[in-house]
Parts: structure tokens; sequence; C-alpha cells
């Protein structure tokens, strides 16, 4: 009896609980309470967390009468990304900043003031404090991001942001976990002390908890051996569980998988490269953009844009065309406008197909039926996507059998998905076939994506390998799906060989591709064109700790204190000191050392650059050398090999060598010809000091010719060599211009002649000299002929004058002496023949 007022008690307060849980759920929908309203880098799971291990709490009266007030803040709107200046308007800067201000402006304070908040930002704030000292979490974790980010022009404080953030971790909130685990891995604002274990402790319980950026983090913690062992299988394994959240997201889209844009890119090519254009690898040798000054490689979108729309006002379908493709798909500096895009499509079409009857015009321009035909599918995949207009499978199947008709090959995979799930139509396996088929004959990659997973579905070995192969000509354009497939294929060991680190790369390449859902990369990329350069900081971090390569150098570029650029005095660039968050050189070349762990060169090169000037380190001369030899290798960097060179030369961590500073110097200037004037100089002065050390006999090796080696040749040999030194003469681009003729395949005709033609015009050159021996040795022979016949005339007319009746003797052959056909010079007949084989 004394249990069942307990149990009624239990049951009503349950009964309260439950009837709380309901009514804050349905405030918080109504409200719009999100993390991610107050922060780019937040996410939504809080509130899943928390309703998991505390059903109902306190103070949720107080957050939202703070979101109330937050709701009150005006926040600025984001300026227009500036266009590229030219030449002249970066002369016109230059010249802007060296004429005097004419203000007066008092010292620069060393320290830095905090800003004193007010109005509704501190109302809201009281109110968060309120609830978090009542424990409730939502309040906690908005402080932290308040303190983290500066939401509202909020004034950061690592320390407390790091210590809300690491009370939560304790209730077991696997977002404010990952949060520890970055400042622990960064050690930001000297709120804590950098610890790699510990950094990976927190990232590995948020991980566990499915916090998708620690899976990230820990992977790429793995694969790079961060505080940590590699292991290929570790971080096989968490990408992989990214990777698989990354194709559900994908897939829950329209037909055809969510629309991406790719936000990623690295600050530094925006000005050639960390070193700037022409001494980066990403902008020098191979990699330069050779570009005429009249091509549009240079030009900003904004420009490209702004000229596309001149022609396409003229009726230029071209410009029509490429205009709709660009607000299609978009791009970094260009947001994708589907009604834009939907707009220039159908300016294309109306000058094909007539609006009333959808008839073909008479005597269309050239090439307009091609361009129609493709804009005809990319209206197409709007209505069958939905994307900008509501979402029509009747509409999208009439755009589509117009593009077929003319063999485009998105109306072939459009129609194809229609038949394949049945959208509008009966489902037609068969008929969808074809369609892929045909579409996938001109290379679209979701047709070859899409006859990849019918083949895969069949299981056969056969059809494994044509899945494999289709799966592999997809991937070649990028495609997110292809790409995981392929990494789902290898894993398994389904139609190839289980191979961890290239089903690993897939992995990571599908996680990455899904920045919308993983990381802050359009965030990032905004603040920075806003001027907020601290939170674009922040941002930037964040991703690099995932493994973004191009994250990690802009972090370390943003933090680089020696940024090449023209050393201008101060009074000229009067720019503001940089905050003290964006001075961390220690952190630079953490991060300057993973970026060159995933193959960036430049980055390589700063390595080298901090150990030997000792930025972030202590002096590590060896160190210095090991990074400048490895960027130099199979001649990537003309900068790498240059320092090398200037190390030889100075003794500075290598031996002094002059005649191998030499070497690395000629090897700069033929990996980068824009190097000449550097290289020159360095040169100039690297003689002067060898043939100083010549003359004084020093003890540094100097510069010397390469000794050529000498070698006894065969006549086979003597051929070879004559017949190939002929070749060279011969294609010699300084005796012939290179005005070839190109056949219809691009190569030069003619070409695979050349080698015939060399060794012909050596057998006639032989054949000619044979044919001279020939004749000389046939006319001594007939002078020999005629010298004979007359000494024989002569004797019979002697005989006839003397009366001798006697007969003549026996005549006798004239002897030819020890030299053969030919007289010998200084014997009786040399001078004869001589002139003889001269005066004739």
């Amino acid at each position: 009896m004394r249990r069942f007022p307990v149990s009624v008690l239990l049951l009503l307060q349950a009964v309260a609980s439950v009837s709380a849980v309901e009514q804050q759920v349905l405030e918080k929908d109504t409200d719009d309470i999100t993390t991610t309203s107050l922060s780019p880098a937040a996410e939504t799971e809080i509130v899943q967390g928390t309703q998991q291990w505390a059903p109902y709490q306190n103070g949720w009266e107080l957050v939202h009468e703070a979101m109330a007030e937050f709701r009150k803040i005006k926040t600025p709107p984001h300026r227009k990304t500036k266009k590229q200046n030219g030449l002249f308007g970066a002369l016109f800067q230059y010249v802007a900043k060296a004429l005097p201000s004419l203000r007066a402006s008092a010292p620069p304070q060393e320290q830095h003031v905090v800003p004193v908040i007010s109005g509704p930002l501190l109302e809201g704030v009281k109110l968060l404090q309120q609830s978090a000292d009542q424990n409730n979490t939502d309040a906690i974790y908005l402080l932290a991001q308040f303190n983290f980010f500066g939401n509202y022009s909020h004034p950061r404080n690592f320390k407390t942001a790091f210590d809300h953030y690491y009370r939560l971790a304790s209730y077991g909130n696997s977002s404010a976990q990952h949060m520890v685990g970055l400042m622990y891995a960064t050690g930001l604002g000297d709120a804590v002390e950098r610890d790699q274990a510990k950094a990976l402790l927190y990232h590995t319980f948020a991980a566990d908890a499915g916090n998708t950026r620690s899976e990230m983090t820990v992977a790429a913690r793995h694969l790079s051996g961060i505080g940590v062992p590699k292991s290929c299988e570790t971080a096989s394994k968490y990408y992989k569980r990214v990777a698989d959240k990354a194709m559900v997201w994908f897939r829950s889209g329209p037909p055809g998988g969510m629309a991406l844009s790719p936000e990623a890119y690295r600050l530094s090519d925006e000005v050639g490269g960390v070193y700037g254009e022409g001494a980066s690898v990403v902008s020098s040798g191979i990699n330069a953009l050779k570009a005429s000054p009249n091509s549009d490689a240079y030009a900003a979108i904004d420009d490209v844009i702004e000229y596309l729309d001149l022609m396409s006002q003229k009726g230029d379908f071209k410009a029509s065309f490429n205009l709709g493709r660009l607000y299609y798909e978009g791009q970094r500096g260009l947001d994708r406008n589907v009604d834009l895009a939907r707009r220039y499509f159908a300016a294309v079409t109306t000058m094909y197909w007539r609006q009333k009857d959808g008839r073909t015009v008479d005597q269309p321009k050239p090439q307009l039926e091609k361009y129609a035909s493709k804009a005809a599918g990319y209206i197409g995949r709007m209505w069958l996507r939905g994307e900008g207009v509501r979402q029509d499978f009747k509409a999208a199947r009439g755009w589509f059998e117009r593009g077929v008709k003319h063999g485009d090959a998105q109306s072939q995979w459009g129609l194809g998905i229609m038949n394949l799930h049945g959208l509008g139509i009966p489902k037609n396996v068969s008929r969808a076939t074809e369609l892929f088929k045909a579409s996938a004959d001109q290379d679209f990659s979701l047709s070859h994506v899409a006859l990849g997973a019918l083949h895969l579905d069949q299981g056969t070995p056969d059809d494994l390998k044509i899945a494999n192969s289709y799966f592999e000509a997809a991937a070649r354009w990028a495609n997110i799906e292809a790409q995981y497939y392929l990494a789902e294929m290898i894993h398994h060991g389904v139609g190839r060989d289980k191979t961890c680190g290239m089903a690993m790369a897939y992995y990571k390449n599908v996680a990455e591709k899904a920045e919308p859902l993983v990381s802050s990369w359009t965030e990032a990329n905004q603040a920075y064109e806003d001027g907020d350069y601290e939170l674009a900081f922040l941002d930037y971090l964040m991703a690099a700790e995932q493994g973004y390569e191009k994250a990690q150098n802009n972090v370390a570029f943003m933090l680089d204190p020696t940024q090449s650029r023209l050393p201008l005095p101060a009074w000229v660039k009067r720019l503001p000191p940089r905050p003290a968050l964006l001075q961390n050189p220690a952190l630079a070349l953490i991060y300057w050392t993973r970026s060159a762990i995933q193959s960036n060169i430049d980055s390589l090169v700063k390595m080298g650059d901090y150990y030997l000037s000792g930025i972030g380190t202590e002096v590590a001369l060896d160190k210095a050398a090991q990074c400048y030899t490895g960027a130099s290798e199979y001649f990537q960097s003309a900068q790498a090999l240059y320092n090398l060179g200037w190390m030889h030369e100075n003794g500075v961590g290598l031996t002094q060598d002059f005649h191998l500073a030499k070497r690395y110097y000629d090897q700069a200037l033929e990996t980068n010809e824009e190097a000449y004037l550097p290289v020159t100089l360095s040169l100039l002065k690297l003689r002067a000091r060898s043939a100083w050390n010549t003359f004084t006999h020093g003890r540094i090796n100097s510069i010397r010719d390469e000794p050529s080696p000498k070698k006894d040749w065969s006549l086979s040999e003597w051929i070879a060599n004559f017949l190939q030194e002929d070749n060279i003469y011969y294609e010699d681009d300084y005796f012939y211009d290179d005005g070839t003729i190109a056949g219809s395949d691009g190569e030069a005709l003619g070409d695979e002649y050349d080698d015939v033609d060399g060794v012909v015009e050596s057998l006639v050159i032989l054949g000619l000299v044979g044919a001279i021996l020939f004749l000389m040795y046939y006319r001594a022979r007939r002078q020999q002929a005629h010298r004979q016949a007359e000494e024989n005339a002569a004797r019979q007319a002697q005989q006839q004058q003397g009366g001798v009746a006697a007969v003549a003797p026996q005549q006798q052959p004239l002897p030819q002496g020890p030299g053969g056909l030919f007289a010998q010079p200084g014997g009786p007949g040399f001078a004869q023949w001589a002139g003889g084989v001269v005066g004739h």
C-alpha cells in the first residue's frame, strides 16, 4: 500500500516532464532556435544531444527571451567582392597610400581594447548567463559560441569559450567535445596549452558519438600520423562513416542528387602562390598560365558576365547558353541563380523552336540546333528537379524529348532517369538503358554512373567489370557518386582487389566534396571577402583540422609573417597592425607541414624557409636542406633549387662549393625561365667569388668546366654519330622556321619520314662518292690504254723508216709498279698522270 502513492507521484512527474518537453520543442520550432543562425560553424545536433541525456532543462524560457533580443540586432549585409585591379589600379592605390593623409592621429595603443557590449546584445547575454547558471545546455553552448566566434560583434574570449565548451563536454555533448579537441589541437588564444594527445581524445569521443567533423578530424590524424601512428585502416573506417553520411545527404535531394558548388580554394592562388606570380610552383614552369594578353584567362568573373550579357543582348546564342551554364552551375564568386539560368536557356530555345507550336524556325543559324538542344536539356533538368520552378514531370519530358531528337546527352540521361524510376511515365528499364548508353557514348558522367549502378546490381563477374569501367569513366569528371561506388567496391573487394590506400583516398574525396554538410568553407570565404579575417581564420582552421589541404594552406598563409611581396616602407603602407590572433608563426609552421604532407610543394619550400630563418621554431639548417631537396626533386620548384644554390654558395647548412652552387642556379633557371634576373645576378657574383678563390688558391671548390669524355669510335659508331649530328642540324629551329602544316589529328604532316629522309640523304652522298671513285678509275684506265697505243704507233714508224725488215719483238705489257692502278707520287709517270686528271 505504501508503494501506491509513490508510484502515482512518479507517474504524475513523468507526465509533467513529457508535457514540458513537448512545449519546449514546439516553441523551439516556432521561434526557429538553431545554433546555425548564430554561427556558421555551429552544428544543429546540439538539441538532439540535449534531449538524449536531459529530457527537461530549467531556464529554457530565458533562452527564448535572449533569442528575441538578438533578433533586434541588425546584422550588416555582406559586401560585394571587389574586382581585381590591374596594373594602373595597383599603382594608383600605392600612390594614394603614399600621399599624406593630413589628419592627426594618436600613437597606436599597445594593448587591445576590449569592446563594450550594450543594447540588445547585452540583455541577451545576461539572459543566457542566467539560464546557464541553471545548467541549461543550450545557453551554455550559445555563450561558448559567442565568445569563440564573436557573434553579433560580441568580443572574443577564448578562455571563457573553452570553459563553457569544457563544461558542456563533460555532459557528453559531441559538439562541445569537438570544440574542446579543436582548442587543444591549436592552443587558440593561449586558452589552453597545445596538447595533441588530449585533442585526439576529445575528437575520438565526439566521433564515436557521431559528430561528423570529429570523424573527419580523427581520420585525417590517422592518415597523416598527427599525434598517433599512421593507420590506413582506422583512417578508412572514419572516412567511410563520413562518406556514407555524405551519400545519404546527396541522394536525399531531387533526381540527380544535391547540387554541389565547390567553395574550397587557396587564398595564395589569388596572388600567384605563396611566393607570388612566377615564383611559386602553382604559377611557374609547366603550371604557368600561358595566355595571350587579349585572353579572358585573366578576367574577373564580373567582367566575363558583363561581356557575355552584352553579346547575348545582340543575339549571340552561344553567349546566352554560356551565361545560362554559369548561373546554373555556379562557382566561387558567382552564386547559383536558376531563374536567370532558365531565362538565358529559354532565349536560346526560342531562336530555334517557335513558342506557339514548337516547330523549328525556317533557316536557323549554323550550330543553333546543337546549342538549342543542350539548352532544352538544362530546362528539362530544372523541371525534373524542381529548380526555380514547381516540379513537373510532364514539362520535363517535353523538353527532354526535344533534346533527344537532336542527340543531346543530358536530355537522354534525363529521359532515362524518368523511365528508370517511373517519374510521370511507366517504368521501362530497357528503354532507360538504351538512353543511358547513348548518353554515355558522349561521355556524360551521370549516365556512366547510372549504367554502372545497373550492372553492379546484376552481380556477375562480367557485369562487375563493366560497372567498374563506367564508374572510372565518371570519376574522371570528379563525380561524387562514382567515387563512392569505387570506394565501396575496393573496400569490400567486389570486382576489385581490396586496397586500403585507394579505398581510403576515394572515401576522403567523397567526404570533402560534401562541403555544405561537413565544413564551413562558404562562411569562411564570405568572412574573408567581407574583411573579417579573424572569423575567416577560425573557419579555415576548423576545416584544416578536418584534413582539407587547401584550408591548411590558407591558415598557414594568413599566419605567415614573411609573405613574399614587394617590401614597402611603413609610411607608404600604413596598414593596421595584425590582430594578435593572426600572430602565431609556430602554428603557421604546423600547417605548412601538414599541407606539405599532402604534396603541396610550395608549402614544403616554406617549411625550409622557417627552419632556415628560425621562424616559429629553432634554426635547423639540416631540416631546411631536406625540405629544399625534397621540393627540388624532378625540377618542381625553382625556388628550392635557388635556395640550395645559395646554401652551397655561402656554406650555410651545406658544404661550401661554388661548382655545386652554379649547378643548382643553372637548374633553377632551367626549371623556371622567369628566374632569369635573380639567377643571372647570383651567377655574376658567384663567378667573381670563384675567380678570387682560384686566384688566392682557396680551399673552396671553384667553378670548373665539366670534363668531356673522350672515346675511340668504331666505324659503325662514327656513322651513327654522323647521322645523329646530321639530324640535329636539320632540326635546329634557329635555321628552320617551324611552319609545318598539321593534319586532322593535330600532328604535323611528314614527321614520320624525318628519320628516313636523313638516312636516304646519307646513302645518296655515299653513292655519289662511289661514282666519283669509279669515274676516276675508268679515266685512269683509258689514259693508260691511250699511252700504250701511242707508243706502239711510234715503234712501228721507226721500224718503217729504218728499213728494218725484222719482225718486231713481242710487245710486253707496261709494268704498273707497286702503286697499282694509280701512279705513285715522285714516280716517273706521276706528273703526266696528275696533269691528265686535272687538265681533263
